[in-house]
């Protein structure tokens, strides 16, 4: 085995890795081989063989860097979290969208809180309903290079039904006077010194985010890592913590390789969640344009029908997730690191 030399980032990125090793090479007239790795945990690292690091910074609100990698194509990483992988987000993106716009009777304007990267929204405009998307992302430098690198969402971009702000979507939403179909949290995963994790709150959810929802209105979000091993970390507080706000509440999971890790989503609203797989799938067929990829009926079915001791982790759970109380999964945020 050759030695593996650490190179380190000043500005706090994971590592990459160095290997010269003929057995860690990919090609057999390849000599170098970089790696990017990732701590799941401290005990647990993730990693990735790299062609090239696309883009790296440190913008006023976290740690980013693009990379373009073997096995998984580019990839979005965000204070040392993969965010998003080209050649499987689209799991990610068609679970976190399309259940909440295919339970809605008939969704016409959608609020993405985060979404930098443009496929919440490319996945939303699919659907021949929506009249307006206002994608709301604190970060431009993230909105900037995902325009630019990540061209699958370049049709998005460009469409005349969204409207884009760079803004803190809680600041956005507290003073918009209209009211959204569906708000969607595409947001990085709740971090400590992070930006986002006050977005995962009661007080927001109740004070703040619902009263922007119209009477069939859906919230959904992305609600962190969903695994066996994982679940307790952000999911069931997400979960429980949006019960003590909506009278209807669904989670569900799937599994995305890029992630190493089953993934979880929670949706909620006042309004019960009573569309059966037939009906489902008819709206598949009228509303969305084009071929989705991973969801159909049935999948969701299968995606939302958890297993033991998820379900009942969901049902035990009393946190409820506030500013005071926030739990964190592993990591920390660019605010952090500078007190």
């Amino acid at each position: 085995m050759g030695e593996a030399v650490e190179i380190m980032f000043g500005n706090g990125f994971p590592v990459i890795h160095k290997d010269t090793s003929p057995i860690q090479t990919l090609h057999s007239n390849q000599q170098d081989c970089h790696w990017y790795e990732e701590t799941i945990d401290d005990d647990l690292k993730w990693s990735f063989a790299l062609n090239s690091v696309l883009h790296q910074g440190t913008s006023e609100y976290q740690d980013i860097a693009l990379l373009d990698t073997k096995r998984f194509g580019k990839v979005l990483v965000i204070d040392g979290k993969m965010q998003s992988a080209e050649r499987d987000e689209f799991i990610y993106h068609e679970c976190l969208i399309h259940p909440a716009l295919l339970f809605h009777p008939n969704p016409k304007t959608v609020f993405i809180m985060g979404g930098g990267e443009g496929s919440a929204a490319r996945e939303i405009l699919k659907h021949n309903t929506i009249e307006k998307v206002v994608m709301c992302d604190i970060d431009q430098e993230v909105v900037d290079f995902c325009r630019r690198f990540l061209t699958v969402n370049s049709e998005a971009f460009c469409n005349k039904k969204l409207e884009l702000v760079i803004k803190d979507a809680k600041a956005e939403l507290e003073k918009r006077e209209e009211k959204f179909d569906i708000i969607v949290g595409d947001l990085a995963d709740p971090v400590e010194g992070g930006p986002c994790y006050q977005l995962y709150t009661k007080s927001f959810y109740q004070n703040i985010l619902k009263p922007k929802l119209t009477p069939n209105g859906i919230f959904v979000t992305q609600a962190g890592p969903a695994g066996i091993f994982t679940h307790k970390e952000v999911f069931t507080s997400i979960y429980n913590t949006m019960k003590q706000v909506f009278k209807y509440v669904k989670a569900y999971t799937a599994h995305v390789p890029s992630f190493a890790d089953t993934w979880g989503w929670v949706m909620a609203s006042d309004k019960e969640f009573d569309v059966d797989v037939n009906e489902m799938d008819r709206r598949i067929e009228e509303r969305v344009e084009g071929e989705l990829m991973y969801l159909n009926a049935p999948s969701f079915i299968s995606a939302a029908t958890l297993n033991k001791t998820i379900s009942l982790a969901l049902e035990k759970e009393t946190e409820v997730y506030s500013e005071e109380n926030a739990r964190f999964i592993h990591g920390h945020g660019v605010a952090y690191r500078h007190i």
